[in-house]
């Protein structure tokens, strides 16, 4: 029998045929790559966390510096219990902190706070999570703490869609290092560090950093972010020392 390749039946039969062709294509192509795009997200989150550490990586050797140079890892709730026994998508390294932080079903107190115990140089640091609001979306991070798990000896800031030159500019430099040295903490009290606008705010101290002109919502965001969840980290940290 032959085809009526003009008939509207034949063009529609074509298009479905196509479009599955394209859709099994596609799914297999997915599958194929998830393993790949597994392992380019742990990369990076480990590379996030050395360089709050100071340490530089790339994706080649991310992996084995991170395993060298992180002893430990474990993860405490709200109120600072350390938790035991929590599945393999809650551990430090796997809990999605950012995830948790979208979860409109996630009572804050509810919240998970992952905590890892570093090595550099013969120095014990203590990397922790940070999340929060910037303008468009989330912002977050990581933070090196001292072994006093007061002073702040790094920093590694990123967001989801910040403007660019204006409320991204928390990832360069010479935003996030002002605030190495400040303290979360002291005489076992958490401490605030405000943003302030080209260095005003004398009355408050030691504590501040500039913020980032034209990028003023982020830049508070990034403060709230860090303040909120520093203070939960060292309500713990006191009482471990």
């Amino acid at each position: 029998m032959q085809i009526n390749k003009d008939a509207n039946g034949y063009t529609f039969l074509f298009s479905i045929i196509i479009v599955v062709i394209v859709g099994v294509v596609l799914s297999s192509l997915t599958l194929a790559l998830e393993p790949r795009k597994k392992e380019n997200v742990e990369v990076k989150k480990k590379m996030s966390i050395l360089s709050a550490l100071g340490v530089e990586s790339t994706r080649e050797n991310g992996s084995q510096l991170y395993e060298d140079i992180i002893k430990d890892s474990y993860v405490i709730s709200h109120d600072g219990v350390k938790q035991e026994n929590l599945p393999s998508d809650k551990s430090a390294f796997n809990l999605d902190v950012l995830k948790q932080f979208r979860d409109k079903n996630t009572a804050e107190k509810d919240r998970l706070y992952p905590v890892f115990i570093s090595e550099v140089d013969g120095e014990k640091l203590v990397v922790v999570p940070v999340v929060g609001k910037g303008l468009w979306g989330p912002v977050y991070g990581y933070i090196a703490l001292g072994d006093d798990y007061e002073t702040i000896k790094g920093t590694a800031f990123d967001h989801d869609g910040e403007t660019p030159g204006l409320g991204a500019e928390i990832t360069q430099a010479f935003f996030k290092d002002q605030y190495i040295g400040e303290k979360i903490g002291e005489n076992g009290k958490p401490l605030e560090i405000i943003v302030v606008k080209d260095g005003s705010g004398s009355e408050i101290g030691n504590q501040k950093v500039d913020g980032i002109t034209g990028g003023t919502i982020t830049s508070k965001g990034v403060e709230r972010m860090v303040n909120s969840t520093m203070e939960i980290y060292y309500n713990y940290f006191k009482n471990i020392k």
